[in-house]
């Protein structure tokens, strides 16, 4: 059983169900997922993905339909049907009660893509302890937090690798997206969750008509996310210059840019391993933001930033990230070729940091062993 609940999460789990499938044609896989693990071959009771949202008080409103998706597959663990091995990507507030669950009927664990115990809610790790087999810690500086804590661990490297290995050149990319070479172009990534679009978007709308006014002829193209639809988009972007909305494309977006409007989470990690220049932002609602400044325990929340372990990109949130200032940084990255390429020397450590590609060969391997010891 694997069990991912947001678009990321369903991205890393196709490729580890696909690896699974090549390694052992007979096992069966089914769990919660979306359309790309569906496509790999696994059997989905049940598709949250589209609906995955952020924050605390943001999620208040979907607590009644996660809590039907536990309980189906709780009453799975439970029944004679039960998987060899329960397989968690990323989803922690989920996962983790999911866990539980599997622990007390004994079915092992394996926890890949771990909750970010050192960045937050560190007191999470002694629940991992209790309840998780074995995780795959995807940064290199997890393996031995999670062993100094007890827990087993192997590090796989992150997933990433495996998904930006045939992300064409920048030239092949502008050729697919019809980019002349000496145009400026400028990403908008606004996320894969609709209250992101919605927070986001008018804020990168506005920042976007004043490059447009500064720099004519720059050229604005949008990442369109697999659980977002065009049409939600389209409404916030109106009254703005005009963006090329873009799907199934994302990498090629990010790698025909000049700079990219990132909203922060793994697609801040994409950009920076395909070295596009970026600006992250982010809004919360008040209540969750105040929840944030409590908990979390590093001075940034990039992953760009995390992973090299200090501030290369900026960093705009709620009471900051303003529209003139996005612009602003916007502006300055767009116009000064120095910026841009301390950002991209900085983004250059960083592959040699996650590890090698066949990520998810080697952790669909150690699900395997988990499966076979049950």
């Amino acid at each position: 059983m694997l069990v991912a609940g947001e678009a990321s999460g369903d991205l890393h789990g196709a490729a580890l169900c696909r690896a699974l499938r090549e390694l052992d044609p007979r096992c069966r896989l089914f769990g919660m997922g979306g359309a790309r693990m569906a496509a790999e071959g696994m059997d989905v009771l049940i598709d949250v993905t589209a609906k995955a949202v952020t924050g605390g008080s943001e999620a208040f409103g979907h607590v009644p339909r996660l809590y039907r998706a536990y309980r189906e597959l709780r009453a799975v663990l439970e029944s004679a049907d039960r998987p060899s091995v329960l397989v968690l990507i990323d989803f922690p507030e989920f996962n983790l009660r999911l866990a539980r669950a599997a622990r007390r009927v004994g079915v092992p664990v394996v926890y890949f893509i771990p909750p970010q115990v050192w960045a937050w809610r560190g007191w999470r790790v002694k629940t991992i302890r209790q309840v998780v087999s074995l995780v795959l810690a995807v940064f290199p500086f997890e393996a031995p937090l999670y062993r100094r804590a007890g827990v087993p661990v192997e590090f796989v490297g992150h997933p990433l690798l495996d998904q930006l290995h045939a992300v064409p050149t920048r030239e092949v990319a502008r050729r697919r997206l019809g980019i002349a070479d000496r145009t400026a172009v400028v990403a908008l990534l606004p996320g894969s969750r609709r209250q992101e679009i919605v927070r986001m978007l008018p804020a990168m709308r506005d920042a976007a008509a004043e490059i447009a006014s500064a720099a004519p002829g720059t050229r604005f193209v949008l990442g369109l996310a697999p659980t977002i639809e065009r049409a939600l988009v389209a409404r916030h972007l109106a009254g703005g210059p005009a963006v090329d909305i873009v799907e199934n494309q994302t990498h090629d977006v990010i790698r025909a840019a000049d700079l990219a409007l990132v909203t922060s989470g793994t697609v801040t990690l994409e950009a920076a391993l395909l070295g596009t220049p970026m600006v992250v932002c982010y809004r919360l609602s008040l209540a969750s933001e105040l929840m944030v400044r409590l908990l979390i325990r590093v001075p940034w929340v990039s992953l760009a930033n995390l992973t090299l372990g200090r501030a290369v990109v900026p960093e705009l949130y709620r009471h900051t990230m303003m529209k003139a200032r996005l612009a602003r940084e916007a502006l300055r990255l767009l116009t000064d070729a120095g910026a841009r390429e301390t950002q991209r020397a900085a983004f250059g450590e960083l592959a040699g940091q996650l590890g090698e590609p066949g990520v998810a060969m080697r952790a669909a391997r150690l699900v395997l062993a988990q499966a076979g010891a049950a």
